[in-house]
């Protein structure tokens, strides 16, 4: 009888467990994301201040604005769009924040497919 009183007991405390979300600390500073694309890592390395995202990726230098939804969701904008595709603001979402590394999903706005990947913040 005590170990079914348990079970659900048990149960109460795992379902309460929440991922850590420190993305105030992830709003500023300088990010390397790493991803493998047709068997070969490619890395972008960014920079982030509160209302502008630089990006270097290959040695393309590219710019966008950030609109903070809130502490943990933003809107990113292309400043210099090269054709139609770029115009498209892309929605990026925290979802788990560990030490110096974040995991965060993101879309086109108003797309259903997301995509994830990690990110490490350098400085």
């Amino acid at each position: 009888m005590k170990k079914l009183l348990l079970l659900p007991l048990s149960l109460l405390l795992f379902s309460c467990y929440e991922q850590e979300r420190n993305c105030k600390d992830f709003k500023t500073g300088k990010f390397r994301f790493e991803i493998e694309i047709d068997g070969q890592k490619k890395v972008t390395n960014f920079e982030r201040n509160e209302t502008i995202e630089i990006e270097d990726f290959e040695g393309k230098i590219d710019t966008s604005s950030i609109r903070w939804i809130n502490d943990c969701e933003y809107i990113l904008e292309k400043l210099h769009p090269k054709n139609r595709q770029e115009k498209s603001a892309i929605h990026m979402k925290i979802l788990n924040t560990t030490g110096k590394t974040y995991t965060f999903e993101f879309s086109k706005v108003g797309d259903t497919q997301k995509q994830k990947g990690t990110v490490t913040k350098i400085d």
